[in-house]
């Protein structure tokens, strides 16, 4: 299930674990590409609400060195906002971050995967969508967890480029 974020950014839970974007724990094998999604993905990803404002998503990412947050409706998935949003869509806009909702500048249509498939198949999803990150949802609307590019690359091969930087620890 995906972590609801407090209101003032605050993560319920555990706030030193990673996010989607730099990979949740160590991962010492490669991954073939049979196995799942469930296997690779980071769970329990960071989730506001769609009345949450950029900023206090942008807190949220920052805490917990990520690069997008869910957003959550009624504990559905309702959109998902990255760090490249915020950017576009409100600082470069010259709006105000705690005045612009996430529910304006979220992307609605996601494409999403069971936590069951394949990690081919979010291979083949990622590829043909071009797109970054892949919410992983359960059949019954539950968002369990987040699968990125970069997790995908630290699975398949850590020695790779992509592997190598999505694992590495952040330069804050």
């Amino acid at each position: 299930m995906a972590r609801r974020e407090r209101a003032e950014g605050q993560g319920m839970g555990n706030e030193t674990g990673r996010g989607a974007a730099t990979g949740s724990r160590a991962r010492t094998r490669r991954v073939p590409q049979e196995d799942s999604v469930r296997d690779i993905m980071t769970a329990e990803p960071r989730a506001l609400a769609p009345g949450a404002s950029a900023m206090e998503a942008a807190q949220v990412m920052r805490d917990n060195d990520i690069g997008d947050v869910v957003v959550l409706e009624e504990e559905r998935l309702y959109g998902i906002v990255t760090d490249r949003d915020i950017v576009v869509r409100v600082l470069a806009e010259q709006s105000d971050p705690s005045a612009v909702r996430l529910a304006d500048i979220c992307s609605r249509e996601v494409t999403t995967i069971a936590p069951d498939a394949s990690v081919g198949e979010a291979v083949r999803l990622i590829r043909e969508k071009s797109i970054r990150r892949l919410p992983v949802v359960e059949d019954d609307g539950q968002v369990v967890g987040i699968v990125s590019l970069g997790d995908i690359a630290v699975a398949r091969d850590r020695k790779s480029a992509l592997g190598d930087i999505s694992a590495a620890t952040p330069n804050t």
